[in-house]
């Protein structure tokens, strides 16, 4: 049986070959293809950014195309490009990016091959370079705050932070010039106020005059050799009135509480007056929080006092840390602050999840050939039972340590999968689902296939 295929085959042959050779005016010609643009050229990475570049030829009498790129000193195939593909009458405008990092630095080499769809192609190659080129160290200002809180007008307070820069990492930045900036209460801009110069491991003090209540942040002008940074704010209250005033019974409640439910702050603004301590109605307060490991206290939400003095507000949880009640003072009161509350916020218990299995996975045909379709079939389970969800396709290719995602596809009902790709590299295929809201991930075994030319 098997003699009587080949003879058919040969037979085959020889007639398309004697027909070529008779009819060589009905013979496709090879599809046309230009140049290969890229831009921008050539490629400059500068420091850590990404630079995508645009890759774009045409062609003529070509129904499909390819592009495919390969790093400096790799002999290995090349990794495909996606293509669009925009037709103008009988030309076809294709066009692909790609993402490159300082690490894609080199000569880099391309092919591009049209398809006429009848067995006829043509291709092009080529080179172009990736440059890489380093720009200033980046610095931060950071554990910077202003001493105390609450002043009386005309008080000094103590500023203090440090100075890094990035080397191969975070290091304390000596010898440099600090600016302190101040923007008052009511206002856009920040002013000068002093400079400090940094000392030994970047750290630097020094002492200011607080007029107003407002908020102050240190400046790093940076140079040609070092980016400049601006630090986080910290304010501070500046006491404008005469007369004495307190809050009491401050309370941020429920103690502990869960992330993402809310708390409630309750408390009492009191003035000093001939006959002591009273009630201060129609009074703004404002409630700040501090987040642990923080030096920063930030605006959440505020009230307007009642009758009696008294104020309440509420917000949600968000991590644990400090809470104040801060009144700012008005004509003839002084500002006052309440002592600080320490609330412990919970992470809620996660919602259980229901475990995921990908089954019966096969990649075939194998071996399969250069370009053509290889399918995969699976399953997704859940308890037993099939699950509808999205499931991603990864390769591994022959020689790689770095699984690549390839394509999303998604199960039925049933929880059947099937996809397919074209083949370019030997390597190994697996199915991962991701998992979702009720369901944890998981992922299929391995399945290697060997690309034969």
């Amino acid at each position: 049986m098997l003699q009587r295929f080949r003879a058919a085959a040969v037979a085959l042959a020889v007639g398309a070959g004697a027909l070529a050779l008779t009819s060589p005016a009905t013979a496709a010609a090879a599809p046309s293809i230009s140049k290969v643009d890229v831009s921008p050229s050539p490629i400059v990475v500068t420091g850590d950014q990404q630079v995508t570049a645009t890759f774009s030829f045409t062609t003529k009498g070509a129904g499909k195309a390819e592009l495919q790129l390969k790093p400096p000193g790799d002999v290995s195939v090349g990794s495909p490009v996606d293509l669009t593909a925009s037709p103008h009458g009988e030309w076809t405008r294709w066009t692909g990016k790609k993402t490159f990092d300082a690490k894609s630095e080199g000569r880099w080499s391309f092919l591009t091959i049209a398809h006429d769809g009848q067995g006829g192609e043509r291709s092009t190659d080529g080179t172009f370079g990736v440059e890489v080129r380093k720009t200033a160290s980046d610095t931060r200002l950071v554990d910077f705050g202003a001493h105390p809180d609450l002043v009386a007008k005309g008080e000094r307070i103590s500023v203090s932070g440090r100075l890094q820069v990035e080397r191969g990492g975070w290091q304390g930045y000596g010898g440099q010039r600090v600016t302190i900036t101040f923007r008052e209460k009511g206002t856009d801009a920040y002013r000068h106020v002093t400079t400090v110069d940094t000392g030994r491991g970047g750290w630097f003090a020094t002492k200011v005059t607080a007029e107003a209540t407002g908020w102050w942040r240190a400046e790093f002008g940076g140079h040609a050799s070092a980016k400049s940074s601006v630090s986080d704010t910290d304010r501070v209250d500046v006491r404008a009135g005469s007369r004495d005033s307190r809050i009491v019974g401050f309370d941020a409640r429920p103690e502990p509480v869960d992330k993402g439910d809310r708390l409630v702050f309750t408390g009492a603004l009191q003035a000093e007056g001939s006959r002591g301590w009273y009630g201060l109605p129609g009074q703004h307060v404002v409630i700040l929080f501090k987040a642990d490991g923080t030096r920063r206290w930030e605006r959440v939400t505020a009230d307007r006092t009642g009758r009696d003095g008294r104020f309440w507000a509420d917000a949600t949880a968000q991590a644990s840390g400090w809470w104040r009640a801060v009144y700012e003072g008005t004509r003839g009161v002084d500002g006052s602050s309440s002592a600080g509350d320490w609330v412990r916020v919970a992470e809620p218990p996660p919602p259980a999840k229901d475990r995921s299995k990908l089954v019966a996975f096969n990649a075939y045909p194998e071996p399969v050939t250069y370009g053509k379709y290889l399918r995969f079939r699976g399953a997704l389970l859940v308890d037993g039972g099939g699950y509808e969800a999205k499931v991603a396709l990864y390769f591994l290719p022959k020689g790689s340590s770095k699984w690549q995602y390839v394509k999303t596809t998604r199960s039925t009902g049933s929880g059947k999968l099937y996809t397919k790709v074209k083949a370019y590299r030997s390597g190994y295929w697996k199915f991962v689902f991701s998992g979702d809201s009720d369901t944890y991930g998981s992922q299929s075994g391995r399945d290697y296939v060997r690309v034969k030319r």
